[in-house]
């Protein structure tokens, strides 16, 4: 079983860099020694009109984690 674990910033910023140069998503994720399906989401969920954009993706993704942390309900009832 593995263990999920997000991209950190510096990856982002090396998938906006590998992918404008042409290399493909199974490439980048070689070089970044991740699975291709976290490249493909990161693509296809953070593409603005300018292209993949890591420093939104990185923001929502730190958005998401602190609102989820903010949602943890207590189990003493």
């Amino acid at each position: 079983m593995s263990v999920y674990t997000q991209l950190t910033q510096g990856q982002r910023y090396q998938v906006e860099a590998l992918y404008k140069t042409g290399h493909n998503q199974t490439m980048i994720a070689n070089i970044l020694t991740v699975h291709k399906s976290p490249i493909s989401r990161e693509l296809r969920s953070n593409r603005g009109l300018r292209g993949y954009r890591p420093k939104q993706a990185h923001e929502k993704a730190m958005q998401r984690q602190h609102e989820k942390l903010k949602i943890h309900i207590p189990l003493t009832t």
